[in-house]
């Protein structure tokens, strides 16, 4: 065993690549990538990148309140989810010139993507923070076993939604306007405001884990009795980063219905939210890069081996485990020799 512990820890620490030059690395090779693949004629593979690019938001919001907070979370993709059906269902009663809402007050529906990503985030963020108010009282397996209930709970709600497809789903009928200014039905240009606000939600962040705010939180994850006891209300600084880390997968269910133009209940399933854990714990727990990272390699292993068998679980399950007792670190860890953003 002291072996096998040894043989990772030199696993992880051979290449060492600065982490501003990893950034730099996947920025320019995501920004550059629809020029290569029209040059190789493989436009598909900017459907495909696109995808990745928004889970990698949603691991990214995960990996937040993961690597930085301690919060493991089973209900980021009843986040995701529900932002989805917010376009969704705005843009169906605006195609049939019917308001949301008629009392106690009117609310007129929209296409707009300047009035329903924003109301996708709105939505996911208050979702957020009703279940932190209940389940950031708790710590540890009890903590993780709420948001895993509630997570459920919005998922069979969602089921019953007859209205909206019920467990069948609905499609979208048209992907969200922007007055004009950009076409979202171009794949290409789909696929650089995705990679535009994959940015801006890193960046962000970037910032917010280095600001004091960032700090309190590191702080509070190893020692919550001394944060306290130096005065920090530890609750409201989870519970602030618990409902941001909902907006932002809030915005990329926006993206995935834009994307997809389909959403069912079944994406809210728990199974979805471990997914997104996994693609954290791939890429690296303890950093923003490494979930982006995570996104890619378990999206691209799930193209490429479910190309030969539709069992493709049965060969990612071992390569999980191996990934795993090998490189604890994550992918993150293995290209710049560091645990995380912690380090």
């Amino acid at each position: 065993m002291q072996k096998l512990y040894k043989h990772s820890n030199t696993l992880a620490a051979v290449p060492r690549i600065p982490s501003w030059v990893l950034l730099l690395v996947i920025m320019l090779a995501l920004a550059l990538f629809p020029v290569l693949a029209h040059i190789l004629d493989a436009p598909f593979y900017v459907t495909l990148v696109t995808r990745i690019m928004i889970f990698g938001i949603i691991a990214v919001s995960l990996g937040f309140i993961l690597g930085f907070a301690g919060l493991v979370c089973f209900g980021q993709a009843a986040f995701a989810g529900v932002g989805a059906y917010v376009v969704l269902i705005l843009s169906d009663h605006a195609l049939n010139d019917s308001p949301l809402m008629t009392w106690p007050i009117t609310i007129s529906s929209t296409t707009s993507a300047f009035v329903t990503w924003p109301a996708a985030m709105l939505v996911s963020a208050l979702v957020a923070l009703v279940i932190g108010l209940i389940a950031l009282r708790t710590r540890g397996v009890y903590f993780i076993m709420l948001t895993l209930a509630f997570a459920q709970m919005i998922y069979f709600f969602f089921i019953n939604l007859d209205a909206y497809g019920g467990e069948d789903g609905m499609r979208l009928t048209q992907r969200s306007s922007t007055a004009g200014l950009l076409n979202l039905d171009n794949h290409v240009v789909f696929y650089y405001v995705t990679f535009v606000i994959l940015a801006l939600s890193y960046f962000f962040l970037r910032r917010l884990v280095d600001s004091r705010f960032g700090m309190v939180l590191r702080g509070n994850r190893q020692n919550e009795r001394r944060m306290a006891a130096l005065g920090y209300s530890c609750f409201k600084y989870k519970l602030t980063a618990f409902v941001i880390s909902g907006a932002i997968a809030g915005l990329a269910g926006a993206l995935m219905i834009n994307h997809g133009k389909f959403i069912s209940p079944a994406f809210m399933h728990w199974v979805r939210s471990s997914d997104i854990i996994a693609m954290v714990v791939i890429g690296g727990s303890g950093s923003l890069m490494g979930p982006i990272l995570g996104a890619g390699a378990v999206l691209g292993l799930e193209d490429v081996l479910s190309s030969y068998t539709q069992h493709w679980q049965i060969v990612y399950g071992p390569l999980l485990l191996l990934f795993v007792l090998f490189a604890r670190r994550g992918l993150y860890g293995i290209l710049t020799g560091r645990g995380g953003d912690n380090d």
